[in-house]
């Protein structure tokens, strides 16, 4: 062990053998100016603290003005995108709304080929009604004249059977 490291410790063992050591460097001008100039080399002046300050503000302002453009810049490209959108939504809603329109319309011609079928199915049923109805008075007619031109001639030849009859009996 070296005379240094033996001297290291017997000051840290020794509370009184340091504080006299440190009474003679603090008398000896020029340790005591070294002391203190490399006191003064770790400790910050007012003028440091000042430039600190001022670099700070610097820096906070350039944070802020980058802040406030990247901000704005995001801003600008929210609404871009929010007016695409409208633009997109707008465009698929006109799209449904002729999708709906023509669905519309193809069932509004569907309704109204429907109707036409039924109401030409009713004048059917109708005209149908009214031969049937002419058929029936034809037929009451035919069965009348049938009987009107029929019956006396059966009467004629009932009484010529009853008179065959009862001539020959």
């Amino acid at each position: 062990m070296s005379i240094a490291e033996k001297l290291i410790e017997e000051l840290e063992k020794d509370p009184k053998a340091r504080r006299r050591i440190a009474e003679l460097m603090v008398t000896d001008s020029d340790v005591r100016l070294a002391i203190v100039n490399a006191v003064l080399a770790d400790v910050a002046t007012k003028r440091d603290i000042e430039r600190l300050e001022s670099a700070t503000k610097r820096d906070l302002e350039r944070l802020e003005a980058s802040t406030k453009r990247e901000l704005e810049k995001l801003e600008a490209a929210t609404k871009r995108d929010l007016e695409n959108l409208r633009v997109e939504m707008k465009a698929e809603m006109e799209k449904l709304e002729e999708r709906i329109e023509r669905r519309i319309s193809a069932l509004e011609s569907r309704m109204s080929a429907l109707e036409n079928r039924i109401s030409a199915l009713e004048n059917r049923v109708s005209a149908i009604e009214a031969r049937l109805a002419r058929l029936e008075g034809q037929m009451n007619l035919f069965v009348r004249l049938f009987i009107a031109f029929n019956l006396p001639t059966l009467i004629a030849v009932i009484g010529i059977l009853l008179r065959m009859v009862f001539s020959s009996a």
